[in-house]
Order: structure tokens, then C-alpha cells, then sequence
């Protein structure tokens, strides 16, 4: 357990977020593949902290909801009225008590908006408030243009801090500043449960500030010190759309950053965008214009795109996908898909096997060197190796109640504009015939052929369609025919 291990980290989270113009809370807006909430929640976990508390508060029973979802560890604070960050801290601290829990420690309050915060940071945070003995520590952030921000004025002498301004407050002076505050802090657990109790509430908003106690501390003769982010974007909360926007290209850049320097190829990173979920070996190519979604995971050699969707889909050693949709599928090692194949869930493709040009498939599986080439449905179906399966064909699954299994052997040879009306299966070796529909198992190495005898009417179209086009053409091919006898 590290020496600087939290005694809890405290996630504010109970804002309605009215400037997102939305009926989904704020918090549980999504970028990259986890909430905004959860973000925050995966990077204080990184801390190890004894306990972490999130205070919800509006729509507290949906954001409560999705914490046991993503991290069933979480204890739940209620702020049943949004009286300010002190009241909410209050709340959480008050959580912890009434389940026999004693916060006697560093207690790290973040905010749930705040995707962007990393791990690193929290935990230069705590490391700089037990280093440096205080009772307060303000993560702070230099950034290029502060206007708006609280400012954070220092004791020259020792670098402490000695208040934090708001910029309408702020002398010509202060506002120069630009080391600006986070509003992410790490306490002293008993100076702070004691300091909250002072919190006053003689302000415009009639609210209980958390900012309030760096100063009730301070008057007390403790110290209030600070830790600076490395990247001030990493402190950039969301209040609406247009910033959740920025924090999902800024979090893509690093993901892809991170990508890139591991050993993958990213040929265009303004137009791929992946989740922090998603994982890569060395030596893979993404190309423009593709989505790596959920637990997407891409092995050496794999190349993908361009204008490619793949979601909770495992790609193999050496396979390549191309203008293809993939969900939950997997794709074996060499394989080849698209393009403009769509893999849905329970696909699994087999080493060297082909969904090629405007296949669909579902809950499929397909056998080593086996190929689907074109323009093909294959669903509910098992199909063995090295069998080729012709263009034009429909595994027919469902009756209109029930869905129905195909199997289909290996090394066999079904021909094109094919349907296998399930329950049916074909045996090893077997052959189909073109437009054959297939209602009856098929032996192994037999031949089937279900289709009318072709019957020509001669003269049909002189008779039916007198003076057409292709009653002129008709003509005309006779008579050439009459003339070079």
C-alpha cells in the first residue's frame, strides 16, 4: 500500500448541468467510451484510496445506477439540494461516518465533470500535500489565457498560497497571474471535517464554498500549498456541448499519442477516433476514417480501414479489414473482411478465412481458409474449413417465430445465388448448383440441385411484344443467322 495512500477520494457529481441542453445528466454524457463521471472515477482508482465517494444529487438514481454499473466499489453520497461544494463534501464525509468509516488522512476532492484528469496528477497531488506538510493543497494549472479563473496568489517567500482570487475580484496585478485554480484539492481529513463546520453561508448564492475552508485553515495557521497539472488541459471542466467536443479530440490526441509510440501506425489521427478501452500490438496500421469502439483489440500486423467501425470486435495477427461495420466479432489471424462487410455479434471467422464485398453475418462460425466472397447473409450457421461459399446466397434462419441453424462441411462447394432453408445441413465435400434451394440435408460428397427445368417458348417475345426493341433485336439476330447459313 503506498505511504500516500487516500483515506478517501470525494467525486462531486450532483450538478444538473442545465447548460448541456439535455435530458441525459451531465456527468453521464460520454466521450471515448466511458461518462464523464467515469473518467474521473478510473483516475482516482489509480490513487488506490481507502474509500471514493461520489455526491449525486439531480438525477441521482440514473448516475447511481451507472456507478454500480462501472464500478460497483463506489459508495454513494445524496445531496438532495444543491447548496455548494462544501455542502457536498459535507454530504460525503457524513456518508463515510454513518457507515463506521473514520477518514483520518488525505481526502482528494475532484469533480465529476473533469475527463481529462489523469491518474499521474492526482497522485502528484497527494504525493506534493504529504511532502510538503499541508493542510491544504490546490491543484493549479498555468494556462494562456486566465480570464474568468480564480487566480493563485503566492507567499514569495515560501510559495504557499495565500488566497485564491476570482478574476471580477482581482486587482490589474492579480490578473496578470495566469497559474490559475482547478477546483480539485486534497485535505487534511480531520482539519477538514472540522473546517466545514465553519463554512458560512452570508454569500450571494447562500451556498457552503469548499474554497471557504483554504482560508478558515489558513487564518488558523496552517499551511495552504499547491501542485501545478503539467498540461492545463487536463483541469478543462464540461458545461456544454461544444466543450464536450473539445475534451473528446483532446482525450483522442492522447490515446492515439500513446498508440502511435507504442508501435502503431495511425495514417490519419484527425479522422480516427478509438475508446480508452480499446487495445493495440506493435506493428498495426489504422488508415483514415475509422472507429475503434469498446474492448476493440487489434493484434500485430492487423491493418483496418480506411472508413471502418469496429466494436468489441478482437482482430488477428495479420488480418486486414477494409470499409467494413464489425460488432462483437472475431476475426482470425490472416483473415480478410469487406469491403463493405457487416460482421454482427457472435461472428467468429477463422485463420485465413474471407467476409469479402457485401457480406452480412450473425452468430456465424467459419472454418480455417473458408470463403464467403459476395453479396451474401450468413446467419445462425456453422461452416467447416476451406469451403467456398457462392456469391448471391442466404442462409434462411428464420421461420417468423423461431430462428433456425445451418451447417454447412468442409471443403465444400455451394454455388452461386444459393438458400439454405434451415434446420439443414450439408456434408463434408458436397457440392450445391447455382439457384438451387436447399430444404433437405445434403450426404457428404453428394450433389444437390434443387431447381426447375429451364424451358425456352420460341417466338414469345414476336408474339407478346410486337414492334419493341427487343422484338427488333430479335429480328435482327434471326435474320444475320438465316443470312450466314
Amino acid at each position: 500500500m503506498s505511504a500516500n495512500r487516500p483515506a478517501a477520494v470525494v467525486v462531486l457529481a450532483a450538478g444538473e448541468g442545465t447548460r448541456m441542453k439535455s435530458a441525459t445528466p451531465k456527468v453521464l454524457h460520454q466521450i471515448c467510451g466511458r461518462s464523464l463521471v467515469g473518467h474521473v472515477v478510473a483516475a482516482s482508482r489509480e490513487l488506490d484510496p481507502e474509500h471514493l465517494v461520489v455526491v449525486v444529487g439531480h438525477a441521482r438514481e440514473q448516475v447511481a445506477g451507472h456507478l454500480a454499473e462501472i464500478d460497483p466499489d463506489v459508495r454513494t453520497a445524496v445531496q438532495y439540494e444543491q447548496n455548494g461544494t462544501g455542502h457536498a463534501v459535507r454530504m460525503a464525509l457524513e456518508e463515510l461516518a454513518g457507515g463506521g468509516a473514520t477518514v483520518s488522512g488525505t481526502v482528494v476532492v475532484v469533480c465529476g465533470d473533469t475527463p481529462l484528469l489523469t491518474g499521474d496528477t492526482l497522485r502528484r497531488l497527494a504525493d506534493t500535500h504529504s511532502a510538503d506538510g499541508n493542510a491544504v493543497t490546490v491543484l493549479t494549472a498555468e494556462v494562456p489565457d486566465a480570464t474568468g479563473y480564480g487566480r493563485i496568489v503566492r507567499d514569495p517567500a515560501d510559495g504557499a498560497v495565500t488566497a485564491i482570487v476570482e478574476h471580477k475580484d482581482a486587482t490589474d496585478a492579480q490578473r496578470a497571474i495566469n497559474e490559475i485554480n482547478s477546483g480539485v484539492f486534497a485535505f487534511d481529513g480531520e482539519l477538514l471535517a472540522d473546517a466545514l463546520g465553519k463554512v458560512r453561508t452570508d454569500n450571494s448564492q447562500g451556498e457552503e464554498y469548499l474554497t471557504d475552508v483554504l482560508g478558515i485553515l489558513r487564518e488558523a495557521g496552517h499551511r495552504v500549498g499547491a501542485a501545478k497539472a503539467g498540461d492545463h488541459r487536463e483541469i478543462l471542466g464540461i458545461n456544454n456541448r461544444v466543450q464536450l467536443a473539445e475534451a473528446r479530440r483532446l482525450l483522442n490526441e492522447r490515446l492515439l499519442h500513446t498508440a502511435m509510440l507504442s508501435g502503431v501506425t495511425v495514417v490519419d489521427p484527425a479522422t480516427t477516433w478509438v475508446d480508452v478501452t480499446v487495445t493495440f500490438e506493435q506493428d498495426t496500421l489504422v488508415h483514415p476514417g475509422t472507429q475503434l469502439l469498446g474492448a476493440t483489440r487489434l493484434a500485430s500486423g492487423a491493418e483496418v480501414g480506411p472508413n471502418t467501425r469496429l466494436k468489441d470486435t478482437t482482430v488477428g495477427a495479420g488480418a486486414r479489414v477494409d470499409n467494413s461495420v464489425a460488432d462483437g466479432a472475431l476475426i482470425g489471424e490472416g483473415a480478410t473482411v469487406g469491403p463493405y462487410a457487416y460482421l454482427r455479434p457472435g461472428t467468429r471467422l477463422g485463420a485465413k478465412s474471407k467476409a469479402g464485398a457485401y457480406v452480412e453475418m450473425k452468430n456465424a462460425e467459419i472454418g480455417e481458409g473458408t470463403k464467403v466472397p459476395h453479396l451474401s447473409y450468413v446467419g445462425d450457421a456453422t461452416i467447416g474449413e476451406y469451403t467456398n461459399i457462392g456469391a448471391a446466397s442466404v442462409f434462411v434462419n428464420y421461420d417468423g417465430v423461431n430462428k433456425h441453424h445451418t451447417t454447412i462441411g468442409s471443403h465444400c462447394r455451394t454455388g452461386s445465388d444459393n438458400m439454405f432453408v434451415a434446420p439443414v445441413t450439408v456434408g463434408d465435400g458436397a457440392y450445391t448448383a447455382a439457384g438451387s434451394v436447399i430444404t433437405k440435408d445434403v450426404p457428404p460428397g453428394s450433389l444437390a440441385v434443387a431447381r426447375g427445368q429451364q424451358r425456352n417458348i420460341e417466338g414469345w417475345v414476336a408474339r407478346k411484344r410486337p414492334g419493341s426493341a427487343a422484338a427488333q433485336a430479335a429480328s435482327a439476330a434471326a435474320q444475320e443467322s438465316d443470312g450466314g447459313q
